[in-house]
């Protein structure tokens, strides 16, 4: 099982240079820790990041409850084709894994199915990446 998440909200684009490490706002760090209490009940073994700041906020409180580290992942960067986060998430086969993303790699993995910030899904992927589950 894998739960692909869109980072939580953080401040505007361009309020930080570069682009990377702009941090959540308040609400985004309020939807962290909501996520975390969530996601808890899923038995996730690994918790993966892409490396911008905004993302490693998104999981840290999850990995802190389940006593693991977040692992930075170039392959969940934002502007990373799409192919290689499907690589990764094969790659993971038979793993529980929280994937911390960005909105263009979640629109394209999802076939156009656009997740809000802070927003996830849980995927099969037995069942080719099918949608099992959104988690607001």
């Amino acid at each position: 099982m894998i739960i692909l998440l869109r980072h939580a909200r953080a401040g505007r684009r361009g309020s930080v240079e570069p682009d990377a490490e702009r941090p959540l706002d308040d609400r985004g760090r309020r939807q962290a820790a909501e996520l975390a209490q969530r996601l808890q009940s899923f038995d996730v073994q690994r918790v993966l990041s892409s490396p911008a700041v905004r993302c490693v906020q998104t999981v840290e409180p999850l990995a802190a409850e389940l006593g693991v580290a977040v692992e930075r992942c170039d392959r969940l960067a934002e502007g990373t084709p799409v192919d290689q986060m499907r690589a990764l998430i094969e790659e993971l086969a038979g793993v529980a894994a929280v994937l911390c993303t960005h909105g263009d790699l979640t629109t394209a993995l999802l076939g156009g199915h656009y997740l809000r910030k802070g927003h996830a899904v849980v995927l099969d992927p037995a069942r080719g990446l099918e949608p099992v589950e959104f988690l607001a």
